[in-house]
């Protein structure tokens, strides 16, 4: 209907090759759609593995990328897909930093570890207790252990603690910009 061969439409597909303006119109005139349609990005999913804070006692349902987690949300667009995941933010204790409800993105470079790269970063980490915290990540006073310090100078530090794994923040994203979506 577009005249437009199986083949080339298969190309575009796999954007292995871009339809030019004229051709990108007959294929949404054939396909009765506004072009804008044809070449918006596709929603790309991010789990939600659980919930974070900095003061209670928080569990990831899932703490790895490959799970379903608790919901998803969209990618926001300055971030790739592959590997990202968020927590959402459980209470009002990292005000005024996040607030309930803000999601944090990270990756983990590794299932297990702290990289060097994390020290000093606000991460998102878990103890060997399990509890995840959002915090800034110090050397402990002894090789294997950390200090994680509270975003909000009210917060409670904790020293010299075993963690299971850090990740740096790498987005934040206030609750009135989450946008649920499908998984």
């Amino acid at each position: 209907m577009a005249g437009v061969s199986r083949s080339v439409l298969n190309e575009y597909e796999l954007g292995t090759k871009v339809p030019n303006t004229k051709r990108l119109q007959q294929i949404a005139d054939a396909l009765n759609v506004d072009p804008a349609e044809l070449i918006k990005p596709a929603a790309r999913p991010v789990a939600v593995p659980g919930r974070a804070g900095a003061g209670d006692e928080v569990f990831l349902v899932d703490d790895y990328a490959k799970g379903g987690g608790l919901y998803h949300v969209e990618c926001p667009p300055l971030l790739a897909p592959s590997g990202i995941v968020a927590v959402e933010i459980k209470g009002d204790s990292m005000e005024p930093v996040y607030s309930e409800g803000d999601l944090l993105f990270y990756s983990r470079a590794t299932a297990d570890g702290v990289p060097s790269e994390v020290i000093g970063r606000k991460v998102i980490a878990q103890t060997d207790d399990g509890r995840v915290w959002v915090k800034v990540l110090k050397a402990g006073t002894e090789p294997g252990l950390f200090h994680l310090l509270s975003l909000n100078p009210a917060g409670r530090n904790m020293h010299d603690q075993r963690v299971t794994w850090a990740a740096p923040v790498r987005l934040h994203l206030p609750k009135e910009f989450v946008k649920r979506v499908e998984a």
